[in-house]
């Protein structure tokens, strides 16, 4: 049976997964191995959060991690760093507004190697 990595059609996804997996084992954090096996997963599975669920759930100065999408609905009061895999158009408009940070997935891994202190919301 094929690793649904060598299915998948999107070079960046692929590409992502991979380095996820690398991150995981050279610097020892089982978070990159988590998000990479969410990924990995069927599109359906991926996780669209809102942005009235982040501002529910974190902290100001707070790293967040969506293995999938952040939707602009609601409203976010607190200035934190999202990472996700995709950003609607709204969403972007109203983190920047709360003087938050939007990131790829890709910066996160590279900003923060060990993945501490970042909380996933699904």
């Amino acid at each position: 049976m094929k690793k649904t990595t060598e299915t998948k059609s999107n070079p960046r996804l692929t590409a992502l997964i991979v380095t996820l997996k690398d991150a995981s084992r050279l610097h020892e954090a089982n978070i990159w191995r988590e998000i990479a096996k969410r990924l990995d997963a069927p599109r359906k599975n991926y996780a669209e959060v809102n942005l009235s669920k982040i501002d529910r759930y974190a902290n100001e100065g707070e790293t967040i991690l969506v293995p999938g999408k952040v939707l602009g609905s609601g409203a976010l009061r607190l200035p934190v760093k999202i990472a996700a895999l995709d950003f609607s158009e709204a969403a972007v408009s109203k983190i920047t507004g709360a003087n938050g940070t939007c990131m790829t997935i890709e910066d996160l891994v590279r900003d923060n190697p060990k993945g501490s202190r970042v909380r996933i919301l699904r």
